[in-house]
């Protein structure tokens, strides 16, 4: 196992969640490339997206099927947000982009998680490379995230 997964499991299970993860045959480094090799709609993919809240490095979880408003995100948090750089994503997580998973993060983040996740049963997210992913429930990784539910769009 990928020492990032070995990260993603162990803050998985110190967070009392049981799931499991599996590995693709290919990468899955896009929500729509992920939802086609699972079989799944590209809502029930959570993607893991760095971005800058004042300067700060902010994780939003986000429905495969959104694209985060900066503008209105940053209107709901009452801060700036810009989209954060690939140095900036691997220092705040020890994750390269295309592998960012929710948990197991090297750094303590805020995290956000997009209100339109919550209302899955089957959500699948990052397991620390492009090649790994686990399934949880929208609810559930809401509570092993430690985040705050917010809706990503205008």
């Amino acid at each position: 196992m990928h020492p990032n997964t070995e990260r993603v499991v162990a803050a998985l299970r110190a967070a009392g969640c049981e799931s499991e993860v599996v590995e693709l045959t290919e990468p899955a480094r896009t929500a729509a490339e992920a939802a086609a090799l699972l079989g799944v709609s590209a809502g029930q993919i959570a993607n893991s997206l760095v971005f800058t809240a004042d300067g700060d490095p902010l994780l939003v979880m986000t429905s495969g099927a959104n694209r985060v408003d900066t503008a209105a995100l940053g209107e709901r948090i009452g801060a700036t947000v810009d989209r954060a750089d690939a140095a900036t994503v691997r220092a705040a997580t020890g994750f390269p982009i295309g592998g960012v998973a929710p948990v197991g993060h090297t750094t303590a983040l805020r995290v956000l998680v997009d209100e339109d996740l919550l209302g899955h049963d089957v959500v699948w997210a990052a397991g620390g490379t492009p090649h790994t992913l686990f399934q949880t429930s929208g609810p559930e990784l809401l509570r092993v995230t430690g985040g705050t539910p917010v809706r990503v769009t205008p």
